[in-house]
């Protein structure tokens, strides 16, 4: 089978494919053939050592897939040869056929197209924990969404609005605010690109402000870090919730005396480590997104699809900010 593999430090130009033996499934494991597997952020950083989980090398990037059960390991139940499913790998999912644990995989209902339900599990599954679970979201709140024409950004936009939300939609160019209204943002803030100076910085935070209301924004969903962080928080609501997802643009350094003056609060989001820590109620979240999926106020935008020879550019575009929705390779 093919496979991407990363045989040695760096970027996406260091990536290879080549022909591997396919695996064969454990105790407690299915062989997926793999249909299509979605690129996403941390694909730029661990194939740079830049990520929490260093795999040995040789290893395949991708992190999420779907697929068809092509066999079923010793005491698989619940499973069959022949169901649709996605999955979370970590990594090794830049391949044709993955060997993975049964307690991992989701199956797809009927009628939702596999190459469009790659895109589903990390951005929404990432989202609906942020939003939920750790933004205590409430209907009638204003939502303000840093990077909302990228995967996660139009998960956020979608399901804030799913919740009866206000979403202003932060992106960098005109073409992806379009994006982003279509996707149900109710305002736009077209932001330019960081570094900022100090005017320029508090230039940012007054557009935020203007567009949020004077109530300020109950919800700051960053996904990019970096100089855009601090004008979203001065832009805040009392008691405001700021929800830190990832830093493609670098980590922000926060100034702390802005979380008092709003009685705010920063909170992290780790979809990862709560998939481990908490499977029932990620569980419960995934299919509350199919429900949500199959009853149209969701819709993950599959932007562009690569085969696996061109795998590279998918990841490098991605790397260069320039993906709107969510990149995809295909293995057919």
């Amino acid at each position: 089978m093919k496979a991407v593999l990363s045989k040695e430090t760096g970027g996406p130009e260091t990536l290879v494919v080549e022909d591997i033996d396919a695996p064969t499934p454990g105790k407690g494991e299915v062989l997926i053939d793999v249909a299509a597997c979605a690129i996403n952020f941390p694909d730029t950083l661990i194939i740079r050592d830049m990520y929490q989980f260093k795999p040995p090398r040789p290893f395949a990037p991708g992190g999420e897939i779907s697929g068809t059960i092509e066999a079923l390991g010793e005491g698989v139940e619940g499973f069959a040869v022949g169901d649709k499913v996605i999955c979370g790998v970590g990594n090794g999912g830049l391949q044709e056929k993955v060997a993975v644990a049964a307690a991992r995989l989701f199956k797809v209902p009927d009628g939702i197209d596999l190459v469009q339900a790659s895109a589903l599990l990390m951005t929404y599954g990432t989202t609906i924990h942020g939003l939920k679970d750790r933004g205590d979201i409430k209907e009638g709140e204003t939502v303000l969404v840093l990077g909302a024409a990228g995967g996660v950004g139009l998960s956020a936009v979608e399901l804030a609005k799913a919740y009866g939300c206000r979403v202003v939609a932060a992106v960098s160019t005109e073409e992806k605010g379009e994006v982003a209204r279509k996707a149900g943002a109710d305002e736009v803030v077209i932001y330019p690109r960081a570094p900022f100076d100090k005017d320029q910085s508090k230039a940012l935070a007054q557009a935020f402000k203007d567009a949020v209301g004077p109530n300020g924004a109950d919800i700051v969903y960053d996904i990019v870090g970096g100089d855009y962080s601090e004008p979203a928080l001065r832009s805040i609501a009392w008691e405001g919730r700021f929800l830190v997802i990832g830093f493609p643009a670098g980590i922000a350094k926060m100034p702390l005396n802005l979380t008092l003056l709003k009685s705010c609060d920063i909170r992290g989001v780790f979809w990862g480590a709560f998939t481990a820590r908490e499977p029932e109620r990620n569980n419960a979240n995934i299919a509350e997104l199919f429900d949500l999926w199959k009853a149209g106020k969701i819709n993950p935008l599959v932007s562009e699809t690569y085969p696996i020879e061109r795998a590279h550019e998918a990841i490098a575009k991605l790397e260069n900010r320039g993906a709107i929705g969510k990149l995809v390779v295909t293995m057919d």
